[in-house]
């Protein structure tokens, strides 16, 4: 059955879909010994496919693993430097990459997977997928300061944060716990918007990816999901729909009336 190369990429383990797409553009893809484009399409059991040379091969069945990254560890499949990644840590042969990074001081819930498909969906904030932190910030929030991390804030690069969920767990000495809920990942996000807030983060630990919960897992520890957990993460929510213009207008026109 002929798919688009870009699906068939991702089920090989090569990222999203988004980022195969790089792949194709790049033109490092090859379709029976001929460049290929965006858009086209192959069968994998007919077709030749290969990526820089290299013949690929798609596996039967995905893999799908939790991991509890540690502070220390880079969430990458490969690191510029003699840093450790998330991919040092799990000795199988498969080609895997981590799904919802944490940055290196960082710890918790890291999904590893092959499953381009799925990465996609729990990595766009279009989808919704809540993800839960439990962090550590050096001072006692004020309600002016829980109010405008929950509403979003504009950070340092111009880019204006989500609204998030934001719970005060109880004092820490000086500090205090906090669980924090967004429903997208920029880089660095929770750091940098603590430190505008006049709220320092001491530590951020990710103890839920969208259905999957971290639970007893410790630090470099990693399990393989059962089918059910899997099951769950595929089902997940819908994506957001963006009401139309025509619909918005009629929205507005309807509160004026009334």
């Amino acid at each position: 059955m002929e798919e688009r190369l870009q699906k068939i990429l991702a089920k090989a383990g090569f990222g999203s879909r988004r980022g195969c797409e790089d792949f194709i553009t790049a033109g490092r893809v090859q379709v029976n010994g001929k460049v290929a484009k965006l858009g086209q399409k192959a069968d994998v059991a007919k077709d030749s496919i290969s990526v820089d040379g290299k013949t690929i091969s798609v596996p039967e069945a995905n893999i799908y693993i939790m991991l509890n990254k540690p502070r220390g560890v880079i969430s990458a499949v490969t690191s510029p430097d003699p840093r450790p990644t998330v991919r040092d840590l799990i000795p199988i042969e498969r080609r895997i990459y981590p799904v919802g990074r944490l940055d290196i001081e960082s710890e918790g819930l890291i999904l590893m997977t092959d499953d381009g498909d799925l990465a996609n969906k729990l990595s766009h904030p279009r989808y919704g997928h809540e993800k839960v932190y439990k962090v550590l910030v050096a001072s006692h929030p004020d309600r002016k300061q829980l109010e405008a991390w929950r509403r979003g804030i504009v950070l340092e690069d111009g880019y204006r944060t989500a609204p998030a969920k934001v719970y005060v767990d109880g004092k820490a000495g000086k500090g205090s716990r906090l669980t924090i809920i967004l429903t997208e990942g920029r880089k660095r996000q929770i750091r940098e918007t603590g430190s505008l807030l006049g709220l320092p983060v001491v530590k951020i630990n990710r103890v839920q990816l969208a259905s999957l919960h971290l639970g007893r897992l410790k630090p470099r520890e990693w399990r393989y999901l059962t089918d059910d957990e899997v099951a769950s993460l595929k089902e997940g929510k819908q994506p957001v729909k963006k009401a139309s213009k025509a619909s918005a207008k009629k929205r507005s026109y309807k509160k004026k009336r009334s």
